[in-house]
């Protein structure tokens, strides 16, 4: 793949967002940062501002989301906003790229879970980083499985992760971008 006929979809938020918008722009990858009015972006290259009625359509029951990943989210319409930009980003993206860590019950922490997740129904490739294991993984329908140096291969990929990134979690991001498009 050329990186010119690659797109990015990602949500511009600082930490893994941010490092895999810089890896895409050094490359000349065209980026689409998924956000909302009144959001903390850390990116400006292609900033795509959603609608409410744009956001709607990635809205999700959050006792839904809770009951699925085992766990209680913040009721709050913030939350909400985000988990619907991350909506936008995975239903874009037909490769799903994770930088965060993965918990016992196979689940992604934090609101990055719900990209995994939604992946995971959407029956689209998922890998993610977990920076406490230093090493990717790959979903295969049941489990989340190591994968060693795996590479973007759709032009039409998403990145997105925790907003705590470490520096192996930002070395992962800058690796996967060098076996996959060089440099």
């Amino acid at each position: 793949m050329k990186p010119e006929e690659c797109i990015l979809y990602s949500g511009a938020a600082q930490g893994a967002e941010a490092t895999f918008g810089e890896a895409a722009e050094r490359r000349g990858i065209p980026e689409v940062n998924f956000t909302f009015e009144g959001h903390n972006d850390a990116r400006q290259r292609g900033i795509r501002v959603l609608t409410p009625e744009e956001l709607k359509q990635g809205d999700v029951s959050l006792s839904y989301v809770g009951r699925l990943m085992d766990r209680e989210y913040p009721d709050t319409p913030l939350f909400k906003k985000v988990l619907q930009t991350i909506w936008h980003q995975v239903n874009r993206g037909q490769e799903i790229f994770v930088v965060g860590r993965i918990l016992p019950n196979q689940t992604v922490k934090g609101g990055t879970g719900w990209g995994a997740e939604f992946a995971k129904l959407c029956n689209k490739p998922l890998f993610v980083f977990d920076q406490e294991r230093d090493g990717w993984y790959r979903w295969d329908g049941r489990a989340f499985q190591e994968a060693a140096d795996p590479t973007i291969g759709d032009p039409h990929f998403c990145g997105t992760g925790t907003r705590f990134l470490t520096d192996p979690g930002r070395a992962a991001i800058e690796d996967l971008f060098a076996r996959s498009f060089g440099g």
